[in-house]
C-alpha cells in the first residue's frame, strides 16, 4: 500500500549551514567528480525541455544518487536516468512549483516593464524631471530585482523536500508538494539560512567565471539531502 502524507512523520532539526555544507563536503569529497557530473548534467538536461518536462525525473535522479551514498551502496553516473520511473508525479510536481514562481515574478515582471516605460518617458521629458525619474526608476528596478530573489528563494525553500519525498517515500506531486510545505514551515528558520548561505556560495562560484557555480552544485544538492535526513529520515528498503 503506498504511504500518504498524514502516515509520514517529520521533526524540527537543527539545520547548520556551515556544518551541513562540511558534512556534505566529507560525503562527497571521496567521489567529488562523479557527483560533479550527475548534478551538473541532471540541472542543464531538466532545463534543456519546456514545462520543466524533465526537471522533474533529473532533480529524482540525483537525489536517488545521494540516497544511495547516505545508505553505502555503489552510484554510477547512469543512475541519474533512474528518476525517469517517478516521471508523472516528479513533473506534477514541477508544475506546481512553475505556478507559484509565475504567481510571484510575473506580477514583479510587469512591475520592471512599468519602471523601464517610465525611464523611456523621461527621457522624452525635460532633463531635470529625467534625473529625478530615472533615479526613483532605478531604486524600483534595484527593489523589484531584490523581491524576486528573495521570493523565488522562498519559494524554493518550501519545496525543498518535494523531490526528495517522491523519490523516497514514493508520494504523488500533490501529497509530497504539501507535506513539503508543512515541514519546510516548521523548519523555516534554518532553511531560510541554508538556503541564504548557498545562494551565496553560488554566487560566489558565478564570479569565478561563471562555471564556478557548477562546482559547488554537490555540496548544495548536499545540504538539501542532510536536511531531509534529518527532517524525515531515510525509508528503509
Amino acid at each position: 500500500m503506498n504511504p500518504t502524507m498524514e502516515s509520514i512523520p517529520f521533526s524540527r532539526a537543527d539545520i547548520s549551514p556551515l556544518a551541513f555544507l562540511s558534512e556534505a563536503w566529507a560525503r562527497v569529497k571521496d567521489r567529488y567528480w562523479l557527483f560533479l557530473g550527475i548534478t551538473a548534467a541532471g540541472l542543464l538536461l531538466g532545463s534543456a525541455a519546456p514545462l520543466a518536462l524533465l526537471l522533474g525525473p533529473m532533480m529524482c535522479g540525483i537525489y536517488l544518487c545521494y540516497r544511495r551514498q547516505a545508505q553505502g551502496l555503489p552510484i554510477t553516473f547512469d543512475m541519474l536516468f533512474k528518476g525517469f520511473g517517478h516521471f508523472t508525479e516528479s513533473f506534477i510536481a514541477s508544475l506546481l512549483m512553475l505556478a507559484a514562481s509565475l504567481v510571484l515574478i510575473l506580477p514583479m515582471m510587469m512591475a520592471i516593464f512599468v519602471v523601464i516605460f517610465a525611464g523611456v518617458l523621461s527621457g522624452i521629458a525635460g532633463h531635470g524631471a529625467q534625473e529625478g525619474i530615472g533615479t526613483l526608476g532605478c531604486l524600483m528596478f534595484a527593489a523589484i530585482f531584490l523581491f524576486v530573489m528573495l521570493g523565488s528563494l522562498l519559494i524554493g525553500v518550501f519545496f525543498t523536500f518535494t523531490y526528495p519525498l517522491i523519490l523516497d517515500r514514493g508520494l504523488t506531486g500533490l501529497e509530497a508538494v504539501k507535506l513539503s510545505f508543512r515541514a519546510a514551515h516548521a523548519n523555516l528558520g534554518g532553511l531560510l539560512l541554508l538556503a541564504l548561505v548557498n545562494a551565496l556560495l553560488t554566487f560566489a562560484g558565478l564570479l569565478c567565471c561563471y562555471v564556478g557555480a557548477l562546482f559547488v552544485l554537490p555540496l548544495t544538492f548536499g545540504t538539501h539531502w542532510i536536511c531531509y535526513e534529518r527532517v524525515f529520515g531515510i525509508k528503509e528498503t
